[in-house]
């Protein structure tokens, strides 16, 4: 496997913010804790102040969730570190249908990679993957696009009206979901292809949740690594959660005022807000009756859906029923870390954006925030698509360009568009050459003109021929030329969205072996400390 390093504003789609953070953190600094420095997370590491008693009741809640999960000795070993005071680097996502996008399996291969390296350097620490089981949009994590022998296949759960609402993780997949498993399972090859079918088949069941099932996927895909799962569904958490739901209702003004100020900071410094702060918003939701709903306040009264509470009403409620709350987007990293001992955070590009907002209730609400590192960035190319790069003479950074660009360069080393005109041409020629042959030939002998035009005929019926034959070659190649096209631009750039963004990992995993996860982690460091995406090439 080789890696070329490309610079991130040689992506498609990356924004300024981001683009600043990695390159030059001076321009944004005073909107994060941190530089984004190995450094840092070593040092916040060990001053990090950190409740035991919460320690020993996260640690007890998630030893029981990897349990039910089917976690290996590898990440109870490291539940038992946790437990002993060690640092935790967290990351985490939606769960997403098979995994979801591949960057998902990127950011938990970031952290596992971060904490061994910070292990080794005298700082224990452990990998957290922190999974979206709360957010209730079913319908960013009930599909799932593949890019399997050459060409892509979507897989969707339909999404069950009842389901509208509440949040992911309590959804069941259904007796569907054993259709979408045989029709993906049919899709694998490889030498991992074995492995992947067995987990998928074991983690994917009517009885599951979106949940459930992918906490049982990645404990299966990162056994050997340790990597620690967490639901934050738990009512044990919510518990211990339940003094920053009380604060988040009760200081929800000065909060609100912090958080406008720095969009309306961001916005002067030339960057765009990620979350939009409403004049009437909380950074709350609100579990009725099993549905989600947002929080908002109106005339100094908690509206959640038709209910309505004073400050101190609700408040006794996050007190009392913190089940009953869950954090929006600008609180959620905030709660994440105020659970864990964080010392680091792996965000994607997006979630870096989330946390220039989020620093004021960091600061605010617990006092700290971890060091913030850019996930690990890959785009893998297959071999038959490296393939396709070669004939054509191109890179990856040309199927970025779009389809109409590429399809240019692809046509400037293909078949000549000239070659109709030079059929024509041909004809053109060689009538001509014969007619200014046919008077000296009949002064010679009469005779021959009767030959001169067999000859005319015979020679313009076997131009002719050539140019049906030419024309089905280049009838032929056109296909071929549309196929290639077209796998280019499903396996690098679908739906003008980058790979990882799109496309899911395990049919990778399945034609590389488990054993890919391991050269994939020397890749995450490289990208994390070099600042660059990997163009991987098998």
């Amino acid at each position: 496997m080789d890696c070329r390093p490309i610079p991130y504003r040689s992506t498609p789609h990356a924004s300024r913010l981001f683009l600043d953070y990695i390159e030059n953190f001076a321009r944004v600094a005073g909107f994060y804790t941190h530089a984004p420095e190995f450094a840092a997370a070593l040092r916040l590491a060990k001053t990090l102040d950190y409740p035991a008693e919460r320690r020993r009741a996260v640690t007890a809640a998630l030893r029981e969730q990897n349990a039910a999960f089917g976690a290996g000795p590898a990440t109870m070993n490291n539940l038992a570190r946790l437990d002993g005071g060690a640092a935790v680097v967290v990351t985490g996502q939606q769960a997403g249908l098979f995994s979801g996008p591949a960057y998902t399996i990127y950011k938990a291969l970031t952290a596992i990679q971060l904490a061994e390296e910070m292990t080794e350097a005298g700082v224990p620490a452990v990998p957290v993957f922190w999974i979206a089981t709360e957010d209730h949009d079913l319908a960013e994590v009930n599909h799932s696009l593949w890019f399997a022998r050459n060409e892509t296949a979507p897989f969707e759960l339909p999404a069950d009206p009842d389901a509208a609402g509440k949040p992911v993780g309590s959804v069941l997949l259904g007796s569907r979901v054993e259709d979408l498993v045989r029709d993906a399972v049919a899709r694998l090859s490889g030498p991992g292809a074995e492995d992947v079918a067995r987990i998928l088949r074991e983690c994917y069941t009517p009885e599951d949740t979106f949940g459930s099932a992918f906490g049982k996927l990645f404990a299966r895909i990162f056994a050997e690594e340790g990597l620690i799962l967490l639901d934050p569904l738990d009512k044990r958490l919510h518990h211990e959660a339940a003094p920053l739901f009380e604060r988040a209702i009760s200081e929800r003004d000065s909060l609100h005022e912090e958080l406008l100020g720095r969009g309306r900071a961001l916005e002067a410094a030339g960057y765009d807000a990620q979350v939009k702060v409403g004049a009437q918003s909380t950074l709350l939701f609100r579990m009725q009756d099993g549905v989600r709903q947002p929080v908002t306040v109106q005339d100094g009264e908690f509206h959640a859906g038709p209910q309505r509470f004073s400050r101190a009403e609700f408040a006794k409620q996050a007190a009392e029923a913190p089940e009953q709350f869950s954090p929006n987007a600008l609180l959620r990293p905030v709660l994440q870390d105020f659970l864990l001992p964080s010392a680091a955070y792996v965000a994607g590009p997006a979630e870096i954006g989330y946390c220039a907002q989020a620093e004021v209730l960091y600061r605010r609400m617990i006092g700290r925030m971890p060091v913030v590192f850019p996930r690990a960035s890959f785009t893998v190319v297959e071999p038959a698509i490296a393939r396709h790069l070669q004939r054509y003479g191109l890179a990856v950074e040309n199927v970025w360009d779009g389809r109409e660009k590429l399809r240019e360069r692809i046509d400037a080393k293909s078949l000549s568009a000239d070659l109709a005109r030079q059929f024509d041409a041909a004809e053109a020629g060689l009538t001509r050459a014969l007619d200014e042959m046919e008077k000296p030939l009949a002064d010679l002998d009469a005779t021959l003109r009767g030959a001169l035009e067999t000859a005319r005929n015979k020679m313009l019926y076997q131009i002719e021929n050539l140019r049906r034959k030419a024309g089905r070659a280049q009838e032929t190649r056109e296909g071929v030329v549309a196929a290639h096209e077209e796998a280019l631009i499903s396996a690098l750039y679908p739906d003008r969205v980058a790979q990882q963004r799109a496309l899911c990992f395990l049919p990778v995993l399945a034609s590389r072996g488990m054993g890919i996860l391991r050269e994939l982690r020397v890749f995450a460091k490289e990208s994390r400390e070099q600042r660059h995406e990997c163009i991987l090439s098998f």
